[in-house]
C-alpha cells in the first residue's frame, strides 16, 4: 500500500502545476452538490479529501468552513498559493489525522478513483469515523467497471497511477457496509453519490 500511495503522490507532484492550469471548470451541477453538503453539514467544517490544487476546496470555502487534504505536497503547494485563506494539509484519506466526529461533511471529488479497489473500504471507514453524527459524504467518481493504467497526463507529463471506474451500486454497497445510509435525492447524476452517517 505504501508503494501505491508513493506512486500516486509522485505522479501528482509531477503534474501539479500543469493540472491546476488545465482543470479549471467542473460540471455545472457540482455547485448544487456543494450547496447540499454545506446545508447538511449544518455549520460544521467540511473535509475536501483528495483536494488537488484546491479548486473544489475554494468553492466549498465560499459556503462555509473547510479543510483541504491531499496526498501530494506539490498539489497542496499550488492550493495554498491559489487559496491562501484556506487551511490545506498533506495527508492520506486512508489514515486521516483528525479526531472522531471532526466534520459535518466530507467531499471526495474524483479522488478515490486512484485507490486500489480493496483499499476504498478503508477510506470509507475513515470518512465515517471523522464525520459527526448526521454528517454527509459526497462522492464523485468515474462510472464503469474497468481500470486503466495512466502513464502520462496534463501536458503529457509522466505519471504512474491507476484509474478505477465504479458502478454506483458497488460504491453504495461499500458505503453501507462502512455504516453510511444513502441520501435519497432524485436529482443525483449517476457519477455522484450522497450518504449520511
Amino acid at each position: 500500500m505504501t508503494e501505491i500511495l508513493g506512486r500516486i503522490r509522485e505522479s501528482y507532484n509531477t503534474v501539479a502545476m500543469s493540472y491546476a492550469e488545465r482543470v479549471v471548470d467542473g460540471p455545472e451541477w457540482e455547485i448544487e452538490g456543494f450547496d447540499l453538503v454545506t446545508k447538511l453539514a449544518d455549520g460544521r467544517p467540511v473535509l475536501d479529501a483528495g483536494c488537488g490544487p484546491g479548486r473544489t476546496t475554494g468553492l466549498l470555502a465560499a459556503r462555509g468552513p473547510v479543510i483541504g487534504l491531499d496526498l501530494s505536497p506539490g498539489m497542496i503547494a499550488v492550493a495554498r498559493r491559489d487559496h491562501p485563506e484556506v487551511d490545506f494539509r498533506v495527508g492520506s484519506m486512508t489514515a486521516l489525522e483528525f479526531a472522531d466526529g471532526s466534520f459535518g461533511g466530507v467531499v471526495t471529488w474524483w479522488s478515490i478513483i486512484h485507490l486500489p479497489r480493496d483499499v476504498v473500504p478503508q477510506a470509507l471507514a475513515e470518512f465515517h469515523r471523522v464525520l459527526a453524527p448526521g454528517g454527509v459524504l459526497l462522492m464523485g467518481f468515474h462510472v464503469g467497471t474497468e481500470s486503466n493504467h495512466k502513464t502520462s497526463g496534463y501536458g503529457d507529463l509522466p505519471m504512474d497511477i491507476w484509474v478505477h471506474r465504479w458502478l454506483p451500486e458497488q460504491l453504495t454497497e461499500l458505503a453501507v457496509a462502512a455504516g453510511f445510509t444513502p441520501y435519497q435525492d432524485a436529482e443525483n447524476p449517476e457519477d455522484r453519490l450522497v450518504f449520511r452517517k
